[in-house]
């Protein structure tokens, strides 16, 4: 071999290198950029205390500043029987109050597909769950019907069982082949990917009050990892039975009036509430390409845990700071880009402090007296 030909043959594999180099860094550029894309919401459905069953009565009733609280309908339980203002009395509520759903027994068996006998079993929060995400997938403009055999993933934010507790409250011959099924909470998610036909993942997640906000968290992961194409995700919360209220009225949890005092000097407790909002995800390129409404992005979320703190159920304001910071570093947002924070304001005088403190540390940093960080709670 000559000594050009050498020397075409070194160039030729040069430049061979150097294109394998480039299209292997704008893959690596292409992964990175999926990892961190943005999620965006294209659909929004909810069925909210008060008669508010949609966006747009959710939205006046914020404009307006309504109060969606009630007294214990008599349906749920007999508040007469269970309310005592004295949180130490055994058996007893400290409450007369909750924020409820209407039209709670109004379920259409034949649209879903499900026998009246079935029905009879099956928790109200699968009935919400059915009835909402279709709603949300038409707010999204999306056929539910045309999602069959799709790489559609749901992930559903559950963790209470109220109507399980009733079944279980019947003699054991009155047990029938679907009580399982229909207050499982694995099924919750399931029955959604069963009518719909759904092929993605299908997952519940109890994280006590911040199940939903999991699972919109698992679902980005889902979309930006290609396992799915759309996401179907929200939470659902019934409120059937007396037994958690005496408990959490036992624990000093529960407000004694009507009202969620949230950052304020006066905060007691919490008020108990029901409902269901679900949420329809799709990657930010594709709500582009295929010309969807957007209505918000998430831009990045993180999840952690308190780990050990001065108890069981007591926050850990290190670690909220760690997991605000997560979430901001994951967006790609800088503390000082943040003009309001909903809060989890629980209204407790444990919990708001720790939750304040923690996102003024984070959220303060960078920020001039002209940028004030705005928060509130809709718990309010």
């Amino acid at each position: 071999m000559s000594k050009n030909s050498a020397n075409i043959d070194y160039q030729s594999l040069m430049k061979k290198a150097l294109v394998e180099l480039r299209e292997m860094k704008s893959k690596l550029n292409a992964l990175e950029s999926a990892k961190t894309e943005s999620i965006a919401i294209v659909g929004m459905g909810c069925r909210l205390p008060g008669g508010h069953d949609n966006p747009e009565a959710f939205w006046q009733l914020l404009r307006n500043g309504e109060i969606a609280v009630s007294e214990v309908p008599s349906d749920r339980w007999d508040i007469n029987a269970y309310y005592d203002p004295n949180p130490n009395t055994p058996g007893k509520i400290c409450t007369r109050y909750g924020g409820f759903i209407n039209q709670l027994q109004e379920f259409d068996t034949q649209f879903f597909g499900i026998s009246p006998r079935e029905a009879v079993s099956l928790d109200p929060q699968q009935r919400l769950l059915l009835e909402v995400a279709w709603e949300a997938l038409e707010n999204a403009s999306i056929s539910p019907q045309q999602l069959a055999g799709s790489q559609t993933g749901v992930f559903i934010g559950i963790c209470h069982n109220d109507y399980l507790h009733q079944l279980l409250d019947r003699e054991p011959t009155e047990i029938d082949a679907y009580m399982a099924t229909g207050n499982s909470h694995s099924v919750a998610s399931g029955r959604l990917s069963y009518f719909l036909g759904l092929h993605g993942p299908s997952i519940a997640v109890d994280t006590a009050c911040s199940s939903s906000l999991v699972a919109i968290h698992l679902a980005c992961q889902s979309l930006r990892n290609q396992e799915s194409h759309l996401a179907i995700t929200g939470g659902v919360n019934i409120l059937l039975s007396p037994e958690i209220s005496i408990n959490f009225s036992r624990a000093n949890m529960l407000t004694s009036d009507n009202h969620c005092k949230t950052f304020d000097l006066d905060a007691d407790g919490i008020v108990r509430s029901e409902g269901c909002g679900i949420i329809i995800l799709k990657r930010l390129s594709d709500a582009l390409a295929d010309g969807d409404n957007i209505l918000a992005l998430i831009r990045g979320s993180a999840v952690n845990h308190d780990g050990r703190s001065s108890g069981l159920t007591v926050p850990n304001r290190r670690l909220q700071q760690a997991v605000i910071s997560q979430a901001l570093n994951n967006s790609r947002v800088k503390p000082n880009e943040v003009s309001y924070v909903e809060a989890h304001g629980t209204g407790t005088p444990l919990g708001d402090p720790i939750e304040v403190r923690a996102l003024g540390t984070v959220l303060g940093e960078g920020r001039s007296s002209e940028q004030p960080l705005l928060i509130g709670s809709v718990k309010t």
